[in-house]
């Protein structure tokens, strides 16, 4: 599997300009980073997390940082867990399991990302497996989540 044809759309459609970078297969975000020889704040994840209504939100936060739940749920006003793999699998079937692009309007669901991603030039994203990510802009990252609602829901992992 490459880089998913329901990313590549829906990218194209939004008239985005992005460009892929291949790196040996890695199983997390942190591993991407080192296999592409990315800061892992620069590469944004996506965490699907669902509330007491199985409603839906991609929490897209950097590599580097894990999610404060109080914070966001404070953020959300709701109570919020994260979805079961198998319903992942079932969601975001055009991916390989744990690649998840960080791109929830072309999964049609509700999106908050971290303000921690703005710092930098360029932001890359999973494409929908373990051997591509996808390079944008700072500006054209910034297009993409025009409409996202953003704040600081994270802290820096610390090893």
């Amino acid at each position: 599997m490459s880089i998913s044809n329901r990313v590549v759309d829906y990218l194209e459609q939004q008239h985005i300009y992005f460009d892929t970078v291949n790196h040996p297969a890695s199983t997390s975000s942190l591993g991407t980073a080192i296999a592409s020889s990315i800061l892992p704040s620069r590469i944004a994840k996506a965490i699907i997390l669902q509330d007491h209504e199985s409603r839906h939100l991609m929490a897209i936060l950097p590599a580097n940082r894990k999610i404060s739940m109080t914070k966001l749920q404070n953020l959300t006003d709701t109570s919020l867990q994260l979805v079961k793999e198998n319903e992942l699998m079932e969601m975001f079937s055009d991916c390989q399991t744990g690649a998840i692009p960080a791109l929830a309007d072309a999964y049609h669901m509700n999106a908050i990302y971290d303000e921690a991603l703005t710092q930098f030039d360029d932001v890359y994203l999973e494409a929908g497996d373990h051997k591509t990510l996808i390079h944008l802009s700072a500006e054209q990252f910034a297009m993409l989540m025009a409409k996202t609602k953003h704040a600081r829901f994270s802290n820096e992992i610390v090893h």
